[in-house]
């Protein structure tokens, strides 16, 4: 079952106040940006956070799944405790990566270096 509307309306209104909200469809699922990083994968109607140390604590009585086959398990966001959300997505967003350029990808440049600094003068 893909994420309903509401539900992601919901989402991106409840970390809201941390800063610049966005989301984008993705095979039927969402993934929710917060001041441009991807802090959240929504599937399902559940909103998954990367497991990462830096929140093991936090989310130490938090469920886990998979947000779809073939995914690596996650933490379930649980918005009833509004503090501990968003203390889970200020911490991830300091340690998670901007998304890589469009011409990066394109060109398989993972360096920073642009392909004009590679052809001879």
């Amino acid at each position: 079952m893909a994420c309903t509307v509401e539900f992601i309306e919901f989402v991106c209104g409840a970390i809201r106040p941390l800063g610049d909200v966005r989301s984008r469809k993705m095979m039927g699922d969402y993934v929710i940006y917060l001041n441009g990083k991807c802090v959240i994968t929504a599937c399902d109607n559940n909103a998954y956070v990367k497991k990462l140390p830096c929140i093991a604590d936090l989310m130490a009585d938090a469920e886990t799944g998979c947000p779809y086959q073939g995914a690596k398990e996650a933490y379930i966001l649980d918005f009833t405790d509004t503090r501990k959300v968003f203390k889970v997505i200020e911490t991830l967003w300091d340690k998670l990566p901007y998304p890589k350029s469009k011409t990066e990808k394109s060109h398989g440049n993972t360096t920073g270096t642009t392909l004009s600094k590679l052809q001879p003068e």
